[in-house]
């Protein structure tokens, strides 16, 4: 016997197939060159990384191989046989018929075979063979298959005369001779064998392509493999040897007792080749053969003449499994009438019919459907198999169209047009599919591929036999070239469902068989046989026998008769199926929707309309109203009890209360405040078409509840959805707009629609709205239509703040209870714990404790002790609970899917049928009454969390106790391989892991929220444990995340931020390695040198600074700015993303920088020393004492002074053009800045007027004395620091002044920088002012003017026209703030000259067309609304210099009222109706043209740009962009003038 490691690789792959594995699959293992060594010393994932091998495939492997050299089973030798064609060894003789073939397959490897002589190679009966039934007898072109390798029922004697007896014929090599000797081999067969029986009087059927085991060794006994079939007329002519054979007379009876040949398909999923069991039955009926014994003249082939000659006469009979000749003739023909007697007397009794048992075919349905329970579970996918369906069968389909249909196979080419699909698509939506768009890229995810297919929205129906209606080219093809050509893609798309989308479990496989089953039905059944790793989740209904028959042969190759039958429903009409199923439908079956109408009715709303709108969750008038009775007693219980644990809060929940099957739900204080603000909202729709309502909630303290108990109570009254998650804001505005129009005739007449949208962040919300707005523009909805309401509910450390900063727009909900609140909570707890232990309604029972911190503290504590009293805890179970109250704990919103938690524990639950609840059993009790099960609402896929995130925290600190760490559970969790590879839904649970290390937090102290570096894991290790850990723990997050870059930047991060700056640099460096073209990393890169240098000046502060003790910080400085200037670079060539980080931090490090060098002993100890600093600085000067120590440094110190100018003046015109308010909710992600600054435009005059005091070398005090007094004394460029000293270097911070007015006299410091420009500009040199001092010259006019005309030092407006000549003649090379300035000069004035006015407006069109350029260019591809341009000046009533007027003054009439206030008017324009500012600012007219507005005055036309879309006015009847004449107010921004209040001109 050969041992495993001495297996050739031949030897290994005949035993790869013996345990079941795919063809495919063995073919890779083969080109690596497997033998018995290499197969011992596999893993699991040397078979995934190298041969692509699936997990479960790998898994099965590792797991026969261990067994095999477990139980220490070897291969026999036997010598002398030769792998077969397919792979499969020979020998054995008919010993083999005490084979127990039904053994299952995992129980059976190897049983030795019988030795043979002379044979020396080894043999191995092959497990997967399994038992069949023949082909019914007598039943001639039925619709029958074999399975290759099923094997057949041993050769048989006679029995009763009526049950045939059987033999069988191998007959390969025969099948391969020329026509007369195949003929004279299979006459001679047939007639030998039915003369036998004849003579006996017995039926028989002699099979040729079924193993004798003569001399086809290697199979066993009635294995069928089947013989290929050229022509079949060979076999049918050879059967005119019987009149050559047999007398005249004889011969007559033989042609009628010997029926014609059956060519019976044997069916091969791994092959094309077609074969066939040719059968030949004997029927001698009485009435034939009575008082007659035939003898017989056996045709033979004789290879020495040439020709078939004929033996001598015999007579033949049947003895056991033979065919014998008769050796005493006199007794056997004295004994005719005994067996003609028998044979009468067997025909007679045939016909006495015994009454049949009547199977429950009903309940067995009904059992096999449910899987056991009493009723169809709502959440339950289906997958439908099925081929054509007659007329009658498709009136009786309703069952299905409540059933959760997930995809449909279907074969029947014309299926779109007369079949199964053209019924159901009348009902529900259906995507049609063909095998091929199952075809999954490697580089997309599932989740992205699901999404796209749509898979969970829509029934996706596959035609997998080409499509009749189709004009692409999918056309059917028979069987033979659907096996060849689409066996494959079958393959495929039955793998990727099973093994990828849907978990075991989840999903019944349904085979409908309603017309006769071919041959690719079968090869179906055998992938979801093969991909399922079992039946038990699969069924088979088929009213025709027929139909079943030929179904069945080929089912039961796979997994045993008993198996195929216990699983089937066979002669049920459809009619009955229909009836039958429709009774234990949760939801009755003609349950119909109706939404609510603006003319006060009610509409029908159809499930396949409502199916298209699947990014909407829409609630009807009349929501739940179809469940059945059988439901509702049944589950209404358990629906109370899961909302009152923690889980979340169905419709089902307000549906049982509202009918009195349970108690109410309580109405929180909140829900009264969202009703109220509701209904102003729809008083608001005059201004506003979109309005939002912010919900903001403690985590578990109800706010979800509150939000859907809006939405049920409104469903009468407005059109209800719920947003459902992962859809972009795009698509649900698609929706959401044909759910306001559903049914409606004018879209002006329609109720308001109220989105409920739950934790998303505040950019999802703001695209959402433009998304409605610009619909609501494009349908041209005449203003002051309320459309939309946006009901946000967000989870909130502060919910009051959020609630206190706009009282308009947020809702708080938090854990404190009103005393009404308190009054109603006591009630129901009251209520509730006359029906359920406490600990079943926890959360409930947390919730009216009123949260009270030290109290609920101390109830959970107590609670989460008594639960873990005698907790084992080395169990696997507790071990999962430790892991998920970690990841609940960390990670809001986390779960852990019930295929993980399975794998964890290992759970090889038998799945059979009816235990379905196999996980739920395998909880310890502490864990059931610890997780709530969840369910997505979208794939209804199973998981689990902890029930409140506080009982989440607790359970982990009594669990780990003081002998474990959260940073040691953190660590064993990354270690989990079976959780982190197990491929069902990895990518959730890869997100939430990634979640527990990476996502940063909101800290929260003293009220304030700031935001931190690290994840609140990251975070908790680092205070409570030591840093040291948190940066191992990231280490090993980083191994497991395929070392992936931003692992790298955050513990680049933790470590400069405990000083580890070495470290932190070589992380920073890995990351950039990476990912060397994003600025984020970049950045993060400079902040290590940042951080680096701040630390070294730290360290020398006290000490006397020498070149040589500050020369390592001056390094560390210039590093970290020549990364930033990489990630400036960066920042710029990144189309999507604007980081301005490496500006703003650049500056930061410049000026710390300089700092440093004027504290230099070599500059400090001199009364000059600050001149000196400057003159190296700014010339090729170098002190003697830094000439050396410094030697690498000089050039980069020299251009310190350009570089920070360079950076100040980008700062300055990104601000120019947009607000920078950054939002207080902005959603924190992977790829953000180090730097956050709150108020730019305040740190940028603070930050210029430092750099213009370290280069002009006077204080503020003494600067502006100085100027009048000496003004000679000063340089060109001495001046130009001073006036950045003032705050007049750049135009942000000269406007700015106007903005912030509450320090200093504005009006001094602008007299001030002006008197230090040249007293006549128009005659100054270029080294006196340049283009940039022009600019700030003239802004610092215009700012002075909107303080005071009267001023001394305020220039003529026609002086500052006449200068701005001097910009560039051409306007590309001119600055954008010199075309705004443009703008602002040269706008036309009311008594200018129409010649005066056309002058101006060509300035001012010329400069707008070059700063739109520019605009657009800063834009990149940024959504506008991340990046809102912003307005300086507006257009005003007066002249001259009165002619503009600024923002501020604007801002100022709106003052006195509130935050949220004042965002709402500007929001909703109502701002422009306040007396004093419609008093200020100057109408001007206009008129608007598809949907663009135009300013009235130019000859050309000129373009203004409007901000709100939907204020651009149209033709209410026409619903057209109408040519109306308008008014309104102008602004201006670094875009060009803007339009703002618009308004039909009356």
């Amino acid at each position: 016997m050969l041992p495993i490691e001495k297996w050739t690789e031949s030897e290994v792959s005949f035993w790869m197939r013996s345990i079941g594995v795919k063809e495919q699959y063995i073919q890779k293992l083969e080109k690596e060159e497997v033998n018995g060594q290499i197969l011992l010393e596999l893993t699991e994932d040397d078979l995934k990384q190298e041969t692509g091998i699936t997990s479960l495939v790998a898994r099965l492997i590792i797991r026969k191989r261990n067994d095999f050299v477990d139980k220490g089973l070897k291969i026999k030798e036997i010598k002398g046989s030769q792998p077969s064609g397919h792979g499969r060894q020979k020998g054995g003789k008919k010993g083999k018929k005490d084979v127990d073939h039904k053994k299952d397959e995992t129980d059976q490897i190897c049983p030795e075979a019988e030795p043979q002589a002379h044979q020396d190679q080894f043999v191995c009966v092959l497990p997967t063979k399994r038992d069949c039934k023949p082909r019914p007898f007598g039943k001639e072109g039925i619709d029958f298959t074999y399975a290759k390798h099923s094997v057949l029922q041993p050769e048989s004697g006679v029995f009763d005369l009526i049950s045939p007896c059987h033999e069988y014929k191998s007959f390969d090599n025969a099948a391969k001779l020329d026509r007369t000797r195949l003929q004279a081999k299979f006459a001679k067969e047939v007639l030998k064998f039915g003369s036998g029986c004849m003579n006996i009087r017995s039926n028989g059927t002699i099979h040729f392509g079924v193993m004798d085991s003569r001399d086809d060794t290697g199979y066993v006994h009635g294995e069928i493999i089947g013989v290929l079939v050229s022509e079949k007329d060979i076999y049918v002519d050879a059967l005119d040897h019987i009149e050559r054979s047999f007398s005249r007379s004889d011969s007559e009876h033989v042609r009628q007792c010997i029926r014609p040949p059956q060519f019976i398909e044997v069916m091969d999923i791994n092959s094309t080749e077609k074969r066939y069991v040719v059968e030949v039955d004997i029927v001698p009926s009485i009435g034939i053969v009575k008082d007659r014994v035939y003898s017989v003249r056996l045709p033979n082939f004789k290879e020495s003449s040439n020709k078939t000659e004929h033996e001598k006469e015999t007579i033949y009979r049947r003895v056991g499994s033979k065919t014998e000749p008769v050796s005493d003739q006199n007794d056997f023909y004295q004994r005719v009438r005994d067996r003609d007697g028998q044979r009468e007397e067997a025909e007679r009794c045939r016909y006495v019919n015994t009454p049949e048992i009547c199977q429950d075919l009903g309940r067995k349905l009904t059992m096999l459907i449910t899987s056991g329970k009493k009723l169809i579970e709502k959440e339950k996918w289906y997958i439908l198999v099925t081929n054509k369906f007659k007329p009658d069968d498709l009136s009786s389909i309703d069952f299905l169209l409540n059933m959760n249909i997930f995809c449909v196979f279907d074969f029947d080419p014309d299926s779109k047009v007369s079949g199964f699909c053209s019924k159901y698509i009348q009902h529900h939506a259906a995507n049609m599919h063909f095998m091929q768009n199952y075809q999954k890229p490697n580089h997309k995810s599932i989740e992205d591929f699901v999404s796209d297919l749509h898979l969970f929205e829509q029934t996706s129906w596959i035609f997998c036999n080409g499509r009749s209606d189709y004009k692409g080219n999918e056309m059917p093809c028979d069987h033979d070239t659907w096996i060849q050509t689409k066996v494959t893609l079958l393959r495929d798309s039955v793998s990727l469902i099973c093994k990828q989308i849907l978990p075991k479990g989840a999903f019944l496989v349904v085979f409908l068989l309603t017309s006769p089953v071919e041959k690719p039905l079968s090869a179906t059944f055998y992938e979801f046989f093969t991909d399922m790793e079992g039946h038990e989740d699969i069924i088979c209904i088929s009213e025709s026998e027929d139909n079943y028959q030929k179904w069945q042969s080929f089912a039961e190759g796979s997994c045993g008769t008993e198996t195929v039958n216990r699983s089937s429903v066979v002669g049920m009409k459809m009619s009955h199926v229909n009836a039958t199923l429709q009774r234990i439908q949760p939801v009755t079956s003609q349950a119909t929707k109706y939404l609510p109408v603006y003319l006060k009715g009610q509409c029908l709303l159809e499930t396949r309309k409502e199916e298209r709108m699947y990014s909407l969750e829409i609630l009807s008038v009349n929501h739940c109203d179809g469940t059945s009775d059988d439901f509702i007693k049944s589950d209404k219980e358990n629906i109370e009890r899961q909302f009152y644990h923690g889980g979340r809060v169905t419709w089902l929940n307000f549906w049982l209360a509202e009918k009195k099957f349970v108690g109410e739900v309580i109405q929180r204080d909140a829900y009264r405040d969202v009703s109220g603000l509701l209904t102003d909202a729809m008083k608001w729709g005059v201004d506003r078409p979109v309005n939002s309502i912010n919900i903001y909630h403690h985590p578990g303290s109800g706010g979800s509840t509150v939000g859907r108990q809006v939405l049920w109570n409104k469903r009468t009254d407005l059109r209800c959805a719920v947003v459902k998650p992962s859809y972009s804001a795009a698509t649900v505005s698609e929706h959401a707009v044909q759910l306001r129009e559903y049914e409606e005739k004018d879209p002006e007449k329609c109720l308001p629609v109220l989105l409920l949208i739950e934790d998303c962040d505040k950019e999802y919300l703001d695209e959402l709205r433009n998304e409605l707005e610009f619909a609501i523009n494009t349908k041209k909805i005449k203003q002051g239509t309320p459309c939309f309401i946006l009901l946000s509910c967000r989870r909130s450390h502060t919910p009051e703040k959020m609630c206190k900063d706009s009282p308009l727009q947020n809702v708080a909900v938090t854990h404190k209870l009103s005393k009404k609140e308190k009054r109603q909570f006591a009630g129901k707890r009251q209520k509730l714990e006359e029906k359920y232990q406490p600990e079943f309604i926890l959360t409930f029972v947390l919730m009216s404790e009123e949260f009270q911190h030290q109290k609920i503290v101390e109830y959970v504590a107590q609670f989460v002790k008594h639960l873990l009293q005698d907790i084992d805890h080395g169990a696997v179970v507790t071990r999962l609970i430790r892991y998920v109250s970690l990841l609940n704990t960390y990670v809001q919103k986390s779960f852990i899917s019930q295929s993980h938690c399975e794998a964890l524990m290992k759970l090889t639950i038998q799945r059979n049928r009816f235990h379905e609840h196999a996980f739920e059993s395998s909880l310890s009790k502490q864990a059931k009454l610890v997780f709530i099960h969840l369910r997505d609402d979208k794939t209804h896929i199973q998981s689990i969390r902890i029930i409140h995130p506080l009982v989440a925290k607790e359970i982990l600190q009594q669990l780990l106790g003081d002998q474990k760490q959260q940073s040691e559970l953190a660590m064993e969790l990354l270690h989990e391989d079976g959780l982190f590879n197990h491929r069902f839904g990895e990518e959730y649970y890869a997100k939430f892991l990634r979640a527990l290390f990476m996502r940063r937090c909101r800290v929260i102290s003293k009220g304030d929220e700031s935001k931190s570096f690290f994840s609140p894991l990251i975070e908790h290790v680092s205070e409570k444990e030591t840093p040291d850990k948190a940066i191992e723990l990231l280490k090993e997050a980083y191994k497991r995340f395929n070392k992936d870059a931003f692992f790298a930047q955050q513990l680049a991060r933790l470590n400069y931020s405990h000083e580890k700056f070495e470290e932190a640099k070589d992380w920073a460096e890995i990351a950039a390695k990476q990912l060397p073209n994003n600025s984020y990393i970049l950045d993060t890169k400079g902040q290590v040198y940042r951080r680096w240098f701040n630390a070294k000046c730290k360290a020398i502060e006290k000490v006397t600074k020498t070149a040589e003790n500050t020369a390592d910080a001056v390094e560390t400085a210039l590093k970290a700015m020549e990364c930033f200037r990489e990630c400036e670079k960066s920042a710029k060539s990144d189309l999507e993303n604007m980081n301005n980080s490496g500006f703003f931090a650049e500056v930061e490090v410049g000026l710390s920088l300089l700092k440093l060098l004027f504290s230099l002993s070599v500059f400090s100890s001199k009364t000059n020393g600050h001149s000196e600093c400057m003159n190296y600085l700014l010339t090729g000067y170098i002190p003697e004492e830094l000439k050396k120590p410094w030697e690498n440094f000089h050039i980069n110190l020299k251009g310190l002074q350009m570089t920070l100018h360079d950076a100040l003046e980008w700062i300055s015109e990104d601000l120019s053009y947009f607000q920078t308010d950054i939002s207080a909710d902005e959603e924190e992600t992977i790829e953000s800045s180090e730097m956050k600054i709150s108020h730019p435009m305040t740190w940028l005059v603070r930050k210029s007027s430092e750099y213009g005091k370290y280069f002009s070398g006077y204080s503020l005090s003494i600067a502006p004395k100085l100027c009048p007094s000496n003004p000679g004394s000063l340089t060109p460029f001495m001046k130009r620091m001073i006036i950045y000293q003032l705050g007049g270097g750049n135009i942000t911070s000269i406007f700015s002044l106007l903005t912030d007015q509450k320090e200093k006299d504005q009006v001094k410091v602008l007299e001030t920088i002006i008197s230090l420009y040249p007293s006549n500009p128009l005659m100054a040199r270029l080294d006196q002012m340049d283009q940039m001092d022009l600019v700030n010259y003239i802004a610092a006019h215009i700012a002075l003017s909107c303080l005071t005309t009267q001023s001394p030092k305020l220039a003529a407006l026609k002086d500052l026209q006449k200068l701005s000549q001097q910009f560039p003649k051409e306007k590309r090379k001119c600055l954008s703030s010199a075309l705004f300035l443009l703008i602002l000069l040269f706008w036309p004035e009311d008594h200018d000259t129409d010649p005066e006015k056309e002058t101006k407006y060509n300035i001012v069109l010329s400069a707008v067309e070059y700063l739109k350029r520019s605009y657009w260019t800063k834009m990149k591809d940024i959504p506008q609304r991340k990046k809102r341009i912003y307005t300086h000046f507006f257009l005003s009533n007066g002249s001259g210099w009165d002619k503009i007027v600024h923002k501020s003054k604007v801002e100022m009439n709106t003052k006195f009222l509130s935050i949220s206030e004042k965002r709402m008017k500007w929001f909703s324009g109502e701002v422009w109706k306040i007396p004093k500012i419609a008093k200020l600012l100057r109408t001007v007219s206009g008129w608007t043209e598809d949907g663009k507005v135009y300013l009235e005055g130019p000859k050309e036309k000129f373009t203004i740009t409007h901000l709100k879309a939907f204020s651009v006015p149209y033709d209410n009847e026409l619903l057209l962009d109408s040519n109306e004449n308008i008014t309104f107010y102008l602004g201006f921004t670094f875009r060009g003038p803007v339009a703002y209040n618009i308004t039909v001109k009356k």
